[in-house]
């Protein structure tokens, strides 16, 4: 009866993560994360070579090495700084495919007007010089530049000129990593508007036939875009004439406590991540729940630390939690830390069919990547594995994440390839940190200790049930 009841828990535990993982909108946000990955990845290795190599080889402060970053600052300019503007785009584009709307486009153009829409119209730039026209009959003519300090302006005392306020610009702070929950809840929510109109038929300017295709599709959607973007319009000006902006307001009211709760402790992402594992042990990849519910906001807090790091500045402690603690810490070999497990069936295993399939799977897990263990040795529906493949990434994250906070290691400030292989992944996630590296091989002996004697008993239950059915393993 009891084995009943827990067959019974665990099948609408999977159906109801199924569900989760399924809804179109979270679908969405993990399918333009996943597109959208490769350019972080670039800008964590432009990042990386800007601070950590470059400074090898020329002096700091030099003009020749402001000169050899000015490749790294222009890649994470066409990256970092507009990753919210490109996300704005992917989301539509990603929300009309998995709602199959035919126009996938004019999603695109809709999730990044929208969202360009939604920005200040004004932003307070800092200064750092000023410049004068040297003649003052050729404003053209080269300028001179002077500190600020220096500029003359009459000011109260104890007041200091810190700013200007500038209209017809884009800051990246809304374009940037700062504004990638508002590209997020913008591009959701103004795309779904805009297929949601787009499916009435009286709203379609029908130019008949003989007229090129992307001419029809662009009338068919012209009236719901002119719709979608006036609305969008509307909002912006009935905030900005409050004293506020819907940037601000995200900023102020969703991203920080989301955050916020990813970095109160490892737990929220440790409890996610338990959930996640435990899935895949049923057979339904772990990406239905982490996916949509943890690796967006992990991933924001990695690509503020490049930004970060790439500006010189030290990482806050609400950022030492975020996706490359989880992808280089406590995902070696793939989900459930599984190049333990291969390991310990090199060393350990009496087992010819365990020994056969781990020598199938190493070459794949050395780069992250576990499908032929979990379904192979396998770990689906094996009570024994599931104990260490769902307890063992948890310890790792824990453990790692308190090393950080105690300065141990260093924190990740640069979004790594996952595919990258154990050791190498912990040196360059951390900036060129050694430590980090030696952790990850102790977190690999850590995880082949805990996984050997559930290794053990797994071998001795397979071997019971091919006594059982007469089956005799050489």
């Amino acid at each position: 009866m009891a084995e009943g009841k827990g067959q019974a828990f665990l099948d609408k535990f999977a159906e109801v993560s199924a569900k989760v993982g399924n809804q179109v909108h979270l679908r969405t946000l993990r399918d333009a994360f996943a597109t959208i990955t490769p350019l972080y990845i670039l800008a964590g290795i432009a990042v990386l070579i800007n601070n950590v190599v470059f400074p090898l080889f020329f002096a700091d402060g030099s003009a020749e090495l402001a000169a050899v970053q000015g490749w790294g600052s222009a890649v994470t300019l066409g990256t970092l700084s507009a990753c919210a503007l490109i996300l704005a785009g992917l989301i539509g584009y990603c929300l009309a495919v998995n709602k199959r709307f035919e126009n996938a486009i004019a999603c695109v153009v809709v999730g990044i007007s929208s969202f360009i829409i939604m920005m200040p119209q004004a932003v307070t730039a800092t200064l750092g010089e000023f410049l004068v026209a040297s003649n003052a009959d050729d404003k053209l003519a080269d300028s001179v530049s002077y500190a600020v300090a220096d500029l003359g302006v009459k000011l109260s005392d104890g007041y200091a000129l810190t700013g200007v306020e500038a209209s017809g610009v884009l800051s990246t702070t809304n374009t940037g990593t700062n504004g990638l929950f508002g590209a997020i809840i913008v591009g959701l929510l103004a795309v779904t508007l805009f297929i949601k109109v787009s499916g009435v038929d009286k709203l379609k300017v029908n130019l008949g036939e003989g007229v090129p295709p992307a001419v029809a599709e662009s009338f068919n959607v012209m009236i719901p875009m002119l719709l979608t973007l006036s609305a969008c319009g509307l909002v912006s000006a009935v905030l900005a004439a409050a004293g506020t902006d819907l940037m601000t307001i995200i900023s102020t009211c969703i991203s920080s406590p989301l955050k916020g709760i990813m970095n109160a402790g490892p737990w929220a992402v440790v409890l996610i991540y338990t959930l996640a594992n435990l899935l895949f042990c049923l057979g339904i990849h772990q990406s239905t729940i982490s996916g949509v519910l943890a690796e967006p906001i992990l991933t924001m807090l990695i690509v503020d630390n490049m930004a970060t790091f790439a500006a010189g500045q030290p990482i806050p402690a609400d950022h030492y939690m975020n996706m490359q603690i989880v992808n280089s810490f406590a995902l070696i070999g793939g989900s459930g830390c599984t190049l333990a497990l291969l390991l310990d069936t090199f060393l350990f295993s009496k087992s010819k069919t365990s020994k056969t399939v781990a020598k199938m799977a190493i070459l794949p897990g050395i780069f992250n990547i576990n499908e032929p263990v979990i379904y192979g040795y396998p770990i689906v529906f094996n009570l024994p594995l599931m104990v260490p493949f769902v307890l063992v990434p948890d310890l790792l994250i824990a453990a790692t994440y308190g090393l950080t906070c105690a300065g141990i290691i260093s924190p990740c400030v640069v979004q790594v390839p996952w595919t990258t292989p154990a050791v190498i992944s912990a040196f360059l996630t951390t900036g060129g940190d050694f430590r980090a590296a030696i952790w990850q091989v102790i977190e690999i002996a850590l995880a082949m200790a805990i996984y050997l004697p559930f290794m053990k008993v797994s071998e001795r239950v397979a071997a019971k049930q091919a006594e059982l059915e007469g089956v005799v393993e050489e």
